[in-house]
C-alpha cells in the first residue's frame, strides 16, 4: 500500500507521482490484469491502469475488492491507476475510498461504448450527463487523498469536446486521457480515430493529456505526440497483439507468450480465463492456420494444459521457419504470422451495397428452406433441437400442433400438445410436485407416480396398504424437495 502525503494536482502530479509517463497501458477489462500489467512494464510501459472496477460492487462486495486489487499490490507495479465506472456521486466517491490507498489516482470511465455500459448507464452513456459528471468529480476531488483523473470519448463536434474537457477539468480532474473515437465508433464501426479532437482538447486545457486511438506501432506513438503535442499515449490493442510495443520491437510471439506465462506462475492467482484469452490475442494469426490448437486453447482446463498449447505452437511454428519461402504459410501479413505485430480489422462494406447483398441471400435461403422443408421436417429444426430430436424422436416441435396455456399455480405460460390436458391444469413443474404429493398420474406430461405406486404394491404391499393403511415410498423426484409420501389415491 502507499500513503499519500500531499495531494499533488496537474503536471506537478504527472511529473512527480506518474514520473512524467510517456507510455501507457490502457485500462482493459479482464485483460490489464496484475500479470500483464507487470510484463507490459517489463517491455516499456511507465504507467498502467487497472481492469475497469465497477464501484458498486467494489463498494458491497468484500471478494470482489481483494480479487480484483488487493490481492494484485505488487511493488513493481507502480505507478497504477485504478479505474472504476459508476454513475452516482457517492458510490463513486465510496469505492474510490476503499482503493485509493493501493494506487496513485483514481480514474472514472467515461468511455466504455460497449452495452453493457448502457444497460448499467455508465461510461459512454453518461457524457451529456455533465451535471451529473460535474458533481461526481467535483466530490471526488474533494474527497480523495489521491488526484482524480477521466478517460473520455470524443463528441462528433470538436468544439463540444473541447467544451467537455473543460467542464472535466473545472470540477477537479487532474489528468484526462482522449479516446478519439465517438460513442458509435466500436466493432466493425471502429473506424479510424481523430488526433484532431485530442490536439484541440490539450491545446484547450491546462491539465496533462493523454492520446488513445490509431497505435499500432513505437512510430504512431511518437508521430501521435508531436501531431497532437499530449503528454502520453496511451495503447489497448496494439499492446495485447504485442506488448513489447513500447520498446519498437516485435519478437516471435511464443516469446511474448512464455514470458507472460512465467510472470503468472510467480503472480497468483491469475484466473484462467485471462490467460486463455491474452494467449489467443498474441497467437491470433497463427491460430488462423492451425485451428486444431485453436481448439486445444479453448478446451484448456489448467495452466499446465495452455503451456502445452503454447509449446506445441512454437514447435510448428518453428519447422515452417526452417522451411523454403515458397513452402510457407501465406497470410497476407506484412510479417510471418509467427511474429509480434497488430490486428488490423477489415474495413466495414458499404452499407447499400452490403443490404441489397443481403436481401439476395435471405431471400435465396428461404426459397431453398421452402424446398428442403417439403423434404424433410427436420430442415427446419435448429442444431439444437435436432440434437434433441435425435435422443427424443417422439417429441413435437411444431407450433401448430401446440397451444399455449397458464398455469393455475405459478401463472406461467405453458405449450401443450392439441388435444392433450393436464389433469391439474398446471405447468409441468407444477402438475409434477402436486403428482408426487398426490400420487397421482398426468398422461400429457408423462408423470406417472400413482402407476408406480400401484406396481409396487403388487411386488410386496398388500392393497389395503395402497388404499390408505400405511404410506407409500414413491421414487423420489430431483425437482421437488424431501417430504413424507403422500397416502395413494383411493
Amino acid at each position: 500500500m502507499c500513503g499519500v502525503m500531499e495531494k499533488l494536482q496537474g503536471f506537478e502530479f504527472w511529473r512527480e507521482t506518474l514520473q512524467s509517463a510517456q507510455y501507457i497501458l490502457a485500462p482493459m477489462v479482464e485483460q490489464s490484469e496484475l500479470a500483464w500489467r507487470l510484463l507490459s512494464r517489463r517491455h516499456g510501459a511507465q504507467l498502467c491502469y487497472t481492469p475497469m472496477l465497477h464501484a458498486q460492487v467494489f463498494l458491497r462486495d468484500a471478494n470482489y475488492r481483494r480479487e480484483n486489487l488487493y490481492n494484485e499490490v505488487s511493488s513493481e507495479d507502480r505507478p497504477l491507476i485504478t479505474q472504476f465506472c459508476a454513475n452516482d456521486p457517492e458510490v463513486f466517491v465510496q469505492a474510490a475510498l476503499l482503493a485509493q490507498n493501493y494506487c496513485d489516482a483514481i480514474d472514472l470511465n467515461l468511455g466504455c461504448p460497449q452495452m453493457i455500459a448502457k444497460r448499467g448507464h455508465y461510461g459512454v452513456f453518461l457524457q451529456d450527463e455533465w451535471e451529473l459528471l460535474e458533481r461526481m468529480i467535483k466530490l471526488a476531488n474533494e474527497k480523495l487523498l489521491v488526484p482524480v483523473t477521466c478517460k473520455i470519448r470524443v463528441f462528433p463536434e470538436v468544439e463540444k469536446t473541447v467544451k467537455y474537457a473543460k467542464m472535466l477539468e473545472k470540477a477537479g480532474c487532474q489528468l484526462l486521457t482522449v479516446h478519439g473515437r465517438t460513442k458509435d465508433q466500436k466493432g466493425a464501426l471502429t473506424g479510424v480515430a481523430s488526433w484532431e479532437h485530442i490536439k484541440a482538447v490539450r491545446e484547450a486545457v491546462k491539465i496533462p493529456v493523454f492520446a488513445n486511438g490509431n497505435i499500432q506501432h513505437l512510430s504512431d506513438v511518437q508521430r501521435c505526440m508531436e501531431e497532437t503535442g499530449v503528454q502520453g499515449v496511451m495503447s489497448a490493442e496494439g499492446n495485447l497483439h504485442n506488448p513489447a510495443l513500447f520498446e519498437g520491437r516485435s519478437p516471435p510471439v511464443w516469446e511474448m507468450a512464455e514470458e507472460y506465462l512465467e510472470v503468472v506462475q510467480k503472480h497468483p492467482p491469475c484466473t484462467l480465463s485471462f490467460v486463455r484469452a491474452h494467449l489467443f490475442k498474441l497467437w491470433h494469426h497463427t491460430l488462423q492456420i492451425h485451428q486444431d490448437l485453436r481448439e486445444e486453447l479453448a478446451k484448456a482446463k489448467n495452466l499446465a494444459g495452455i503451456e502445452e498449447v503454447n509449446r506445441q505452437l512454437k514447435q510448428r511454428c518453428q519447422k515452417e521457419m526452417a522451411k523454403e519461402e515458397s513452402e510457407r504459410h501465406h497470410t497476407g501479413l506484412p510479417l510471418p504470422h509467427w511474429i509480434c505485430q497488430p490486428y488490423v480489422r477489415p474495413a466495414p462494406k458499404d452499407p447499400g451495397r452490403e443490404n441489397g447483398q443481403k436481401a439476395l441471400q435471405m431471400k435465396a435461403v428461404s426459397m431453398k428452406r421452402a424446398l428442403e422443408d417439403s423434404d424433410s421436417p427436420n430442415d427446419s429444426l435448429s442444431k439444437n433441437k435436432q440434437k434433441k430430436k435425435a435422443r427424443n424422436p417422439h417429441k413435437n416441435f411444431c407450433p401448430e400442433l401446440k397451444r399455449e396455456l397458464k398455469c393455475s399455480s405459478c401463472f406461467n405460460r405453458f405449450s401443450l400438445l392439441q388435444g392433450n390436458k393436464c389433469v391439474f391444469n398446471l405447468c409441468r413443474g407444477c402438475c409434477k410436485k402436486k403428482a408426487y404429493k398426490e400420487v397421482a398420474d398426468c398422461p400429457s406430461h408423462g408423470l406417472r407416480f400413482k402407476t408406480k405406486a400401484q406396481k409396487q404394491g403388487s411386488s410386496g404391499v398388500s392393497s389395503g396398504q395402497i388404499n390408505g393403511s400405511s404410506s407409500v415410498q414413491t421414487e423420489p423426484c430431483a425437482t421437488v424437495p424431501d417430504q413424507p409420501a403422500a397416502q395413494a389415491l383411493a
